[in-house]
């Protein structure tokens, strides 16, 4: 290959790139390549276009422009509105750029062009045969380049000019196009080219096979559709009412408009397929139909904004609830966690105190603090695990268990959720429903709480569980392991006087329908009560020694 030395104004392209024998448009707006323009229209209308490694530089420098391009003839100019040109080039021959001689008022380069000489061996000849093969294919599955290009292509017998022409034809990254630009010995641009063009067939294949699956889906959705239709005409025409059709037809709506998780999704509406199949009167579908009522019921997506606020939160604690001040503090932790990391897990709180001390009254409290939905479920004396994990459907009478009635009950996936009494369960022959809870009380495995009627799993992570008992002693140790202990103990008297004064007075005078002008009781009386009426830990007995004093006023 030989090459000589000349000097020719220089075109920086954007996002493009020329080859030898290309023949294109280009749209030219900057001000320094009007002038170049205009300067080789002046002397032989040859320019040198050297493409842009980042297009969206403006002002591009040496080390932005690539040094091999192509020269060109200029053989159009059509000036167009808002000042650029349109100008139509031919691609002539490789040149590399050895220096820049000038950068104002135009760009300008010294050029070391290459002249290529026609060498035809026994392996380029190969390489054409594969290029002008595998070019054959590509057009045949990209369908955008006509037919008449691979007539034009396939009869070059210059293989320089037909590895440049056929690279002008693909759809490649610039980058890509430079390499073969670059390689200048017409074997090793063969090999480039070939290489190139198997990557591009792999690609086009796959686009093929994901376009024919596609397809194929489409034709089996719209058979479906066409043959409903059709039912749909012919029961129509006999007169009969497909009922069944038109309940299926209304729970897949209500089914879509619910925003259900994907399993969930996927469940519900196979139980309507399988309910629509089904003979009018059988009487599993009245079971199907229960369960469905179940999984569009319950809260999937539904939460409650929570109430970040230390302060407010503070004050409703304090205003429900005199002392407690170990309790109070670990709900204002878990605020104050809340406010620095949304996503974290909801805790697991058991409250032990004895009778009367207001542990269950505290959770209502910590719902309204937090602005939550509050459930409440006893669990004094159940026996039976499917009260916790639900039933199977295939019994009679089947429904979910108490926890996933709560959630429904709530109407969001965050509630407040109180666990009383946890220390009085029991067990026999049905089950162990301890054992039951050990999965709903632990924050590693609730996120998919499997319920037996149910049989999806429900997010159980954002729900704030709080337990209540009376004696650790009785909880079994698995299950007291999963949970954080906070001790409320006994009130002392001056404590108790305080509650009376505070809460259980006002209380029981409004229930009684008395006002400050029919009773009023002194702290001193208060204590009175405490110490001669009442022996207890909490303030129940002492509410009810307060009611008694109500109505005798109120007789």
């Amino acid at each position: 290959m030989s090459t000589n030395l000349r000097e020719l104004p220089t075109l920086p392209l954007r996002g493009v790139l020329v080859f030898p024998y290309m023949v294109i448009h280009l749209d030219v707006g900057r001000p320094k390549s009007i002038r170049a323009i205009e300067e080789a229209m002046i002397e032989s209308k040859e320019i040198f276009l050297a493409t842009q490694k980042e297009a969206s530089t403006d002002e591009p420098d040496e080390d932005d422009i690539y040094r091999v391009g192509t020269i060109a003839e200029i053989k159009q100019i059509l000036k167009l509105p808002g000042g650029t040109i349109r100008v139509l080039v031919e691609g002539l021959s490789r040149a590399k750029i050895t220096k820049y001689i000038a950068k104002e008022p135009y760009l300008k380069t010294q050029l070391e062009v290459y002249q290529e000489e026609e060498t035809r061996t026994a392996e380029i000849e190969a390489l054409m045969r594969s290029v002008n093969y595998q070019f054959e294919e590509y057009v045949k599955l990209s369908k955008r380049i006509p037919a008449e290009a691979v007539v034009a292509v396939i009869t070059l017998e210059d293989p320089g000019r037909l590895a440049d022409v056929i690279a002008s034809h693909l759809t490649l990254k610039i980058s890509e196009k430079q390499e073969v630009l670059e390689a200048i010995n017409i074997k090793s641009r063969l090999e480039k080219l070939y290489s190139l063009l198997g990557k591009e067939l792999e690609i086009l294949e796959l686009e093929r096979k994901i376009s024919s699956r596609v397809r194929k889906q489409m034709e089996k959705t719209q058979k479906e559709y066409y043959l409903r239709e059709q039912l749909k005409a012919i029961q129509k025409e006999l007169g009969e009412k497909d009922e069944r059709g038109a309940e299926a037809e209304e729970l897949r709506e209500k089914i879509e408009e619910a925003n259900l998780p994907k399993v969930v999704e996927e469940k519900a509406l196979k139980e309507v397929d399988r309910l629509e199949k089904m003979p009018p009167m059988v009487a599993e579908a009245s079971v199907v139909r229960n369960y469905l009522d179940w999984l569009l019921e319950l809260p999937w997506n539904n939460t409650t904004q929570d109430r970040l606020d230390i302060n407010i939160a503070q004050d409703i604690l304090d205003a429900d609830h005199y002392g407690l001040k170990k309790a109070k503090e670990r709900i204002i932790e878990f605020l104050a966690v809340r406010q620095l990391a949304k996503s974290s897990k909801g805790p697991i709180i058991c409250f032990v105190g004895p009778p009367g001390v207001g542990k269950t009254s505290l959770a209502k409290s910590v719902a309204r603090a937090l602005e939550r939905k509050f459930v409440r479920i006893s669990l004094g004396g159940v026996r039976d695990e499917a009260e916790i994990r639900g039933h199977r459907r295939t019994y009679v009478g089947a429904m979910p268990g108490r926890i996933i009635q709560g959630i429904r009950n709530a109407g969001s996936i965050n509630p407040v959720f109180l666990l009383d009494e946890i220390d009085k369960m029991s067990m026999d022959f049905r089950g162990d429903p301890s054992a039951a809870l050990l999965e709903v009380l632990d924050p590693e495995q609730n996120n998919s709480f499997s319920d037996h009627y149910i049989e999806v799993p429900v997010d159980l992570s954002k729900v704030m569980f709080i337990t209540t008992a009376n004696n650790i002693f009785n909880i079994p140790r698995a299950l007291l392991d999963r949970m954080e202990v906070i001790r409320i103990s006994g009130y002392t008297e001056e404590e108790k006087v305080n509650i009376a004064s505070r809460y259980l007075f006002p209380k029981q005078r409004s229930e009684h329908g008395l006002t400050e002008e029919n009773l009023i009781i002194s702290n001193n009386t208060f204590l009175q009560i405490v110490r001669l009426y009442t022996r207890e830990a909490g303030v129940r007995n002492l509410e009810r020694e307060i009611a008694s004093i109500c109505r005798k006023v109120a007789k």
